[in-house]
């Protein structure tokens, strides 16, 4: 009988987990703060550029532009502290969705425009193209991050752990 221990790569699984998870955590959360730090000092630009996808009326696309980078920071902000962190991955796992679907349809409709993700966005210069494919393909790395909470949400370092009343137990599952 030939008894065989557990791989490396299993034994080390636990632990290297809740650290790949605040690699995540603050990741995503640099995501949704610097991309709405970039939108917050112009709300009218952002709500352009969430006209130009040409999914909504005018007065609806204002209004989600100007609320989406409040909702980003809010986002970026429950992340970094690590406080409802399912639930802010879930609400930015849903949010991504929504983003790629709208780079996605802009893309197969010919609409040249800026996703506006990280900055003002809008309907595209003549002659300038736009980079669709590294847009989605990013924003699928962020869906991933989000994913990544979605299923261990519990993190070193995080309010949640503190609120729960004792830090993370290695190789603990949620």
């Amino acid at each position: 009988m030939t008894v065989t221990a557990p791989s490396n790569r299993a034994a080390r699984w636990p632990t290297l987990r809740p650290w790949l998870g605040t690699a995540a955590r603050l990741g995503l959360a640099a995501v949704w703060l610097i991309a709405g730090a970039t939108k917050v000092g112009d709300l009218a630009a952002s709500g352009r550029a969430v006209n130009a996808y040409q999914v909504m009326p005018y007065e609806l696309a204002t209004v989600i532009g100007a609320a989406l980078p409040f909702v980003e920071l809010a986002l970026g902000v429950l992340l970094l502290v690590g406080l409802a962190t399912r639930l802010a991955a879930g609400f930015s796992a849903a949010l991504l969705l929504v983003f790629i679907t709208g780079i996605a349809s802009a893309w197969s409709r010919g609409l040249a425009i800026d996703c506006g993700c990280f900055g003002s966005g809008g309907q595209l210069a003549a002659g300038q193209a736009p980079s669709y494919l590294p847009e989605i393909l990013r924003d699928l790395g962020f869906l991933a991050l989000a994913g990544f909470l979605l299923i261990w949400p519990r993190t070193p370092v995080s309010v949640d752990g503190w609120l729960a009343g004792e830090p993370p137990v290695e190789g603990e599952d949620e």
